[in-house]
C-alpha cells in the first residue's frame, strides 16, 4: 500500500506506484511550452573526475523538456574550466557554465564587495546564488530546478518529479522540496538530520514553545535534501546562507515568503546515496562538524527574527534537552536498523551525538558574541536596485567565458 500520509503544514506528494516515467516526461514536455524549464547543477571541478556526474550528464541528456541548463562551476582553473566545456558539450540542450573563479565573475564579484552586497565565503550557497543570478537574467524559463552532482543512484525519474509540481500549471506551488530515503543495502546514512536536525527541532520546541516555524520545518520529510524546484518569481526574493545552512536558510526564506498552499514536498527517488562528508570531530572548521555548526546558527538567526530572545543560559539548556532527545532517537535507529539488518555502529551514533551536543553551544556562543552578523546573501531584487545593470553585465560575461 502506498504511503499517503501528511504529516504537518507542509503538502506532501508520494510515490504511490511506478508510473511509467515516458508518462511523466510527455507530460511536462506539454507543460514547457508555458512554463519553460531551467535546471541549476552547482559543482566543484573535482565531481567531473568523480563517478558520478557522467551518469548525472548521460541521463540528463536525453530529458526532452529542459530549456536550459546552468551548471556553477568552482575551483576551477582555465585549463580545467575549458575542459569542462568540452566534459558538458554532450548535453544537447542550450546550457552554459558559470566559471565562479575567472576574472570576469571575479570581477563582478568585487563589485558587488564595494556594495556590501556579495558573498562572504566560498561555497555551495555563493555558487547556487550566482547561478540563480544567471538564470534571472537569461529570463528563458519559468520554472527552476536544483540538485547535486554526487547523486550516485541518479535517476532523471528523479528530475521529472522535482519539476512537475511547479511545472504543472493547474498546481498553485511556487516551491518543491525533494526527499527520499536515506538507506541503503546495509547502512543508515543521514546523520546530521537523524541526529542533529530532528532531536533540535523537538528541543527548541520543548524549551521554547510551540513556534509557527518550527513546526513547519518538522512537517519535512528530509528538510536537508539538497533538491529544489521554484518558479521563477520567487528566486528573486531568495536570500540564502553562503555556509552549510544553504538548505535550513532556504526553507526559512520560502515560511517568510510563501504562504502554506505554495509549498510542498515530493518523493523523488526510492534510493538515493552520494558522497559523504567525514565527521571531522578534531576541527570544527571541516567536515560535518562545522555543518552542524552552521545549521545550529541558522536555526538561532531565524528563530532571532521570530522575536526569541537567547541568553546563555538558554543554550545550555537546549544542549542538555538536545542530548536526552537524541540518544532516544539513537535507541530508535538501533532497534529499525537490527529489524531491517541493516549495519549501525551504536557507539559511533552516540560520539556524534555528543559532538554535535558540543557544538549547538558552540553555535550559541558564535551567535552571542555576533548577533547582528549577516552571513545571508541578499536577494537578488535588491542586487537589481542598487546596480540596476548587474545581471545584465552578468549575462554578457558568461557569455564571454562560454564563447569558443
Amino acid at each position: 500500500m502506498g504511503d499517503f500520509f501528511q504529516n504537518g503544514v507542509v503538502a506532501t506528494l508520494h510515490k504511490l506506484r511506478d508510473r511509467p516515467l515516458e508518462e511523466l516526461e510527455a507530460e511536462l514536455l506539454g507543460f514547457s511550452s508555458v512554463r519553460p524549464m531551467t535546471l541549476v547543477l552547482p559543482s566543484l571541478f573535482s565531481e567531473l573526475e568523480g563517478p558520478a556526474l557522467a551518469n548525472i550528464l548521460d541521463e540528463i541528456s536525453v530529458v526532452p523538456y529542459l530549456d536550459e541548463i546552468v551548471i556553477g562551476l568552482d575551483k576551477a582553473t582555465e585549463e580545467q574550466f575549458r575542459y569542462a566545456q568540452d566534459y558538458f558539450d554532450r548535453l544537447p540542450q542550450h546550457h552554459r557554465i558559470l566559471w565562479n573563479d575567472g576574472p570576469r565573475l571575479r570581477a563582478l564579484d568585487k563589485e558587488l564587495a564595494k556594495e556590501r552586497l556579495a558573498p562572504k565565503e566560498m561555497g555551495k550557497g555563493r555558487n547556487v546564488w550566482f547561478c540563480f543570478g544567471y538564470t534571472i537574467a537569461s529570463a528563458r524559463s519559468q520554472v527552476v530546478a536544483l540538485h547535486d552532482c554526487d547523486i550516485l543512484t541518479y535517476s532523471r525519474e528523479l528530475l521529472a518529479r522535482l519539476c512537475y509540481p511547479i511545472a504543472n500549471p493547474t498546481f498553485s506551488y511556487q516551491f518543491c522540496k525533494g526527499y527520499y530515503p536515506r538507506v541503503t543495502e546495509d547502512r543508515m546514512h543521514g546523520r546530521v538530520c537523524r541526529l542533529l536536525v530532528w532531536p533540535l527541532i523537538r528541543a527548541l520546541t520543548r524549551v521554547l514553545g510551540p513556534i509557527d516555524f518550527l513546526e513547519y520545518l518538522n512537517s519535512f520529510r528530509y528538510p536537508l535534501a539538497g533538491e529544489f524546484s521554484f518558479r521563477s518569481e520567487a528566486i528573486k526574493e531568495i536570500r540564502i546562507p553562503s555556509d552549510w545552512g544553504l538548505e535550513i536558510g532556504v526553507l526559512a526564506e520560502v515560511h517568510r515568503n510563501h504562504a502554506a498552499k505554495h509549498r510542498c514536498q515530493i518523493e523523488i527517488a526510492e534510493t538515493y546515496d552520494h558522497k559523504h562528508q567525514p565527521l571531522s570531530a578534531e576541527s570544527m572548521e571541516a567536515g560535518l562538524s562545522k555543518m552542524s555548526i552552521d545549521i545550529a546558527k541558522t536555526f538561532y538567526r531565524k528563530l532571532s527574527t521570530n522575536g526569541i530572545v537567547f541568553y546563555p543560559e538558554t543554550f545550555r539548556t537546549i544542549k542538555s534537552t538536545y542530548y536526552r532527545i537524541a540518544l532516544d532517537y539513537v535507541d530508535m535507529y538501533d532497534n529499525d536498523a537490527r529489524l531491517n539488518g541493516i549495519r549501525l555502529d551504536r557507539h559511533a551514533e552516540e560520539k556524534t551525538v555528543e559532538l554535535f551536543a558540543a557544538n549547538l553551544m558552540h553555535a550559541g556562543e558564535a551567535y552571542l558574541e555576533n548577533p547582528t552578523d549577516l552571513p545571508m546573501i541578499p536577494c537578488w531584487s535588491r542586487v537589481a536596485s542598487a546596480i540596476p545593470d548587474f545581471l545584465e553585465r552578468m549575462h554578457e560575461a558568461v557569455e564571454e567565458d562560454n564563447a569558443r
